[in-house]
């Protein structure tokens, strides 16, 4: 109970400013050079201060690349679904270098979404081929085909 009262009442002193001289003490106490606040010699503290620097550039240099491979993604999808293309991606992709790609996983995508593209324009291709057949032709195949379903059916069903 005793510890309780003093460290109330020593607090509330504090804040008065009557007892906020160590506070003082400790602000004048820290040094003035970053290198012996951080506990180094100064040739430590400049070779750490290089480290961060060069750490910084690498993420940097990471992060621009990861938003060159995005902006990469969208002009590929962009040109696939052909909607206006954007300068910003461009320019992203020129200031990392023109040496960006898809990533691999998303380049298995597009090879996926490719092969089932040119499934698809097979059947297309079909379909267009019939429309540049003769119409009596057409015509006359689903009469023969009517005319043998027709057959078929009369011989099963005593009905007919």
């Amino acid at each position: 109970m005793a510890f309780l009262m003093k460290s109330m009442l020593s607090n509330q002193v504090k804040n008065l400013g009557l007892g906020g001289g160590g506070e003082e003490s400790k602000e004048e106490s820290t040094p003035s050079d970053p290198a012996a606040a951080a506990g180094m010699t100064r040739e430590e503290y400049e070779e750490y201060q290089k480290q961060v620097v060069e750490e910084k550039m690498e993420r940097d240099a990471t992060f621009a690349q990861k938003k060159a491979e995005r902006a990469c993604l969208r002009v590929h999808l962009r040109e696939k679904y052909r909607l206006p293309k954007s300068e910003l991606d461009e320019n992203q992709i020129q200031m990392a270098g023109d040496d960006v790609s898809l990533p691999e996983d998303l380049q298995k995508m597009v090879a996926d979404d490719q092969a089932e593209e040119e499934d698809k324009d097979s059947i297309l291709r079909q379909l267009q081929n019939i429309q540049n057949m003769d119409m009596d032709t057409i015509k006359e195949k689903a009469q023969a085909t009517f005319m043998e379903m027709r057959q078929a059916a009369e011989q099963k069903c005593s009905v007919m």
